[in-house]
């Protein structure tokens, strides 16, 4: 069972807000071709009563290319998606023309900083990619 957490009891303090993906699309711009020097992934983060959760939507970045970084009270994750190709799915197109008429998903160098709770056992911290998702379990302390 899911229960709704009032934003005070959040133990992740400064996770963004929806205002900030709506800044980020309006900076991009409709017909955003060209990356920005970097793009931030989306999170979702749970809480259990054994440990914390941070869910990052990376589809399309090999697990090899992610770099997490345990700060002093921070989890950066960071790493780098390629542009998608018509040849990612076996499209002949080595001898063909390609144009591209739309291209919202980002791709580039991409980071994101979750603020890192408290009672967090930093020396347990596991993370798994799969589908597309990394999953990041926070163990809590005690």
């Amino acid at each position: 069972m899911v229960t709704a957490v009032r934003l005070a009891d959040n133990p992740f303090k400064s996770a963004a807000s929806s205002s900030n993906k709506f800044l980020e699309l309006h900076a991009k711009g409709f017909y955003g071709f060209y990356s920005r020097e970097s793009w931030t992934p989306n999170v979702n983060l749970y809480e259990t009563d054994w440990a914390y959760m941070v869910c990052v939507d990376l589809a399309g970045v090999e697990k090899e290319k992610i770099d997490l970084d345990i700060g002093e009270g921070q989890l950066t994750i960071r790493g780098n998606r390629p542009v998608p190709s018509c040849s990612d799915v076996g499209t002949e197109t080595s001898n063909t023309r390609v144009r591209v008429h739309l291209m919202e998903i980002d791709h580039g160098a991409f980071a994101r900083a979750v603020e890192l709770p408290e009672d967090v056992q930093r020396d347990k911290i596991n993370a798994v990619h799969k589908n597309g998702m990394l999953w990041i379990e926070l163990p809590k302390k005690g």
